[in-house]
């Protein structure tokens, strides 16, 4: 472990987390946030009243900024955050056609695998590439209950700064982006946990996932962690979009659509509430993630025995929510989506 590089790594995350919180408490004291973006619930919402949706006004510039400063070579990947931040804010404001926001994400995904071409080959690139392209827009599938999102944020980014710093290869830029990224997701917290003052908003969660993607995929080019690890890190959230997208699909649904089936949703839904559900997915991701840092140091196989061993973890836990999901619907006599 490089410990000389841990206080370079707080004081980084300290100085995004002070940041963020800053700009975040500004813009509500004077009353920008509600000029610039206000999310209104409706039938398809866990919230019930209307609520600042500009968390990414505070996490996005002070991520790439700090990026600029402490992370130069990382340039492919602030640039592509600070592209979707923009391009997201619009739409956050005034919508976009969708096929100009996959215009936007597939741009910044393109110029950072081809900008920044793996030793792999070409199938593979093209496979990452399209993983790298749902990743962004499965954070954004998740960003839908208070601390949620940015939870994932703080302790994935954690996990990718831990894993750096404890690598045997120079990974001391990649540490200090990531430090710099859960700083300001716990920045954000501050005004997100429950009940949220703050939503995170699409100018948030499109480069949120777009960063986890991106520095995911820097760490492996560079070989600082084998493939599994950034996916690993962030499987709560992988696992949750991918099952609720693929049981839309089988059901013949309208997979762009707005709804409340996601697994956090009904977990809100049937009675835990905001904090209780935000909490226990706070536990499978410090588990999951601490799972990934100790497998770092296990022979390849072992690494993999330990992926698959976490996807049945993750399955069951998915098995309970839709097994009390069925119970809460036959309480109150309504047919449940499966």
């Amino acid at each position: 472990m490089n410990l000389i590089s841990l206080p370079a790594a707080l004081t980084v995350a300290g100085v995004s987390f002070a940041a963020c919180a800053l700009i975040l408490l500004a813009l509500l004291k004077t009353g920008v946030a509600w000029r610039l973006a206000t999310d209104i619930p409706n039938d398809r919402s866990l919230h019930v009243r209307p609520t600042p949706r500009v968390g990414g006004w505070g996490i996005v510039p002070v991520v790439v900024v700090a990026m600029a400063i402490v992370a130069p070579a990382l340039w492919l990947a602030a640039a592509g955050a600070g592209l979707l931040a923009a391009v997201s804010q619009i739409d956050d404001r005034r919508g976009l056609p969708a096929r100009v926001r996959f215009v936007a994400h597939l741009a910044a995904v393109a110029a950072l695998v081809w900008g920044h071409p793996a030793p792999a080959p070409f199938w593979l690139l093209l496979g990452v590439s399209f993983l790298l392209l749902w990743l962004v827009n499965l954070y954004n599938f998740m960003d839908g209950a208070d601390g949620l999102a940015g939870g994932m944020a703080m302790f994935g980014f954690t996990g990718y700064a831990i894993a750096a710093m404890i690598s045997a290869h120079a990974a001391r830029e990649l540490m200090l982006a990531s430090a710099a990224a859960a700083g300001a997701a716990a920045g954000f917290l501050l005004f997100n946990f429950h009940p949220a003052k703050v939503f995170m908003g699409d100018a948030g969660s499109i480069p949120l996932g777009f960063l986890a993607g991106a520095l995911g995929y820097w760490g492996w080019s560079e070989q600082v962690w084998p493939i599994w690890f950034p996916a690993l890190v962030f499987s709560p959230f992988i696992g949750d979009a991918s099952v609720t997208l693929l049981r839309r699909l089988l059901r013949g649904e309208k997979i762009w659509e707005a709804h409340r089936e996601h697994y956090y949703q009904r977990m809100v839904q049937y009675g835990l509430g905001h904090s209780k559900t935000a909490r226990n997915w706070y536990v499978v991701m410090v588990a999951g993630i601490t799972l990934a840092l100790i497998s770092l140091a296990s022979a390849p196989v072992v690494q993999w025995c330990n992926v698959g061993a976490w996807s049945i973890v993750l399955l069951l836990i998915g098995i309970r929510v839709d097994s009390r999901w069925r119970r809460f619907n036959l309480a109150n006599c309504e047919q449940p989506k499966v």
